[in-house]
């Protein structure tokens, strides 16, 4: 089996592709899509086949996909960045990853994702049968590109399986993504949460939906069980509690909270830090 894995040098593929690597058996290959042959040769000294390329390239994709039995599409732009980029990467990388796939007879594409791509709160904890609802603070191009590529890849024809792993904040090993919560967290209401999900929990998830022979459905959150409030990624931080903030109240308790009961259920999915403070405790931040 040959396991083509893109965005391996962004913060989630870095972290991911080790672990990979490390639960490989002996008929197992792993292949990394890099632009820049340095960048992959931390992967190659780790046994990855590495492919140099642009994900946008169409010529690249074919020799990324050719031979493989599974993708793991990691590959993003986030937040921050121009809407046309987000959009190229996003959707347009991604669906051409997905065609190219096909062709090349690719049994399995597992399309990393984000729980932003709900939307709206809906007052509750957002399961995988919510549809996505444009609007709150947070849509813009990454999570409107994001569904577009999820719906989008959904509908590919060629007996591919598409899988859909959506995931939080995403969190620890040390990447900087904690301090920079605080970016966001400072402007919140003390008791508003952030959903999140450590790096290690990211890998587990996304390797039970690349290896289970079978789900229920092309939806899973990949989530912790305990989301985080604005004070206590202050705390985390080492940082005080910004002045004013206890005067703020928050407009939706629940907005960007995501269930975790799917994947839990289906696919045997544990967090091995069920919250930040395990993590914290267990000197993985």
């Amino acid at each position: 089996m040959i396991t083509l894995v893109t965005g391996t040098t962004g913060q989630v593929g870095r972290r991911f592709v080790p672990r990979l690597l490390a639960q490989a058996r002996s008929d197992e290959r792993v292949r990394v899509l890099v632009r820049d042959a340095a960048r992959g040769e931390p992967f190659a000294g780790l046994g990855a086949e590495v492919v140099v390329g642009d994900l946008r390239d169409e010529e690249a994709l074919g020799k990324a996909v050719a031979g493989a039995d599974a993708v793991v599409n990691v590959a993003a732009s986030f937040r921050g960045v121009p809407d046309d980029e987000a959009w190229a990467v996003n959707r347009d990388a991604a669906v051409a990853l997905g065609k190219a796939a096909v062709s090349a007879g690719v049994r399995r594409f597992v399309q990393v994702s984000t729980g932003v791509v709900y939307g709206t709160g809906r007052g509750r904890p957002l399961t995988e049968d919510d549809e996505s609802r444009p609007g709150g603070e947070m849509w813009g191009a990454y999570p409107e590109s994001k569904a577009a590529a999820e719906r989008e890849l959904l509908a590919l024809e060629g007996g591919m399986e598409v899988r859909i792993g959506r995931l939080p904040f995403v969190y620890g090993e040390g990447d900087p993504h904690l301090a920079n919560s605080l970016h966001w967290a400072a402007h919140w209401a003390p008791a508003q949460r952030l959903q999140m999900a450590h790096h290690a929990d990211v890998g587990q998830g996304l390797m039970r939906l690349l290896y289970a022979p079978a789900v229920s459905g092309p939806l899973y959150n990949i989530a912790d069980d305990a989301p985080v409030t604005a004070v206590e990624l202050h705390q985390l931080n080492g940082v005080g509690v910004p002045a004013g903030m206890g005067g703020r109240t928050d407009r939706d308790p629940w907005f960007g909270i995501m269930s975790n009961q799917k994947i839990r259920r289906d696919l045997g999915f544990r967090p091995i830090y069920p919250s930040v403070w395990s993590a914290r405790d267990a000197g993985a931040l």
